[in-house]
């Protein structure tokens, strides 16, 4: 009497133990089935996750540095921005002078600026200008100048 194969194996099969054990030959990393089951796999790269977050934090400092740039043009005055040849209006008074560009043509023009020095108070300054006749300075929010200014007739 014979005993019955187990399950799932070929009852017919010839000179084979239908007990004997299946061999697998051991893998090799790189081939094909690897890595063997019960090894962890690592995860796989975040690149993608890292690039977008990079992206917002690179957009958040550009829009961070335009709103800086605006602000800061957005503050200064007509005497800070304008440039030597460029004519002004005063609409405050002499002893507190609110200086605005206007077109050297127009009536409105009272003064035209002959030199401009940055970083400094120092009126003095206006004194080495050929034509100067009135210094007008301004100092605060960490930008002084001297505006030396010549009479429009």
């Amino acid at each position: 009497m014979s005993t019955p194969p187990p399950q799932g194996q070929n009852p017919f099969a010839q000179g084979q133990n239908p007990y004997a054990q299946a061999q697998v030959a051991p893998q090799q990393p790189g081939q094909p089935g690897f890595p063997q089951q019960g090894v962890p796999v690592p995860p796989p790269a975040q690149g993608k996750r890292f690039s977008k977050k990079l992206l917002r934090i690179g957009g958040f400092i550009v829009i961070a540095i335009i709103i800086a740039v605006v602000k800061m043009q957005m503050g200064k005055t007509d005497a800070e921005t304008t440039s030597v040849g460029s004519c002004m209006q005063n609409k405050g008074s002499m002893t507190d002078a609110k200086l605005e560009t206007v077109d050297c043509s127009s009536t409105d023009a009272q003064y035209k600026v002959i030199e401009k020095f940055d970083d400094t108070s120092d009126t003095d300054k206006c004194n080495t200008v050929t034509g100067t006749e009135i210094a007008y300075y301004q100092t605060g929010d960490g930008h002084d100048l001297v505006l030396c200014l010549k009479e429009v007739k």
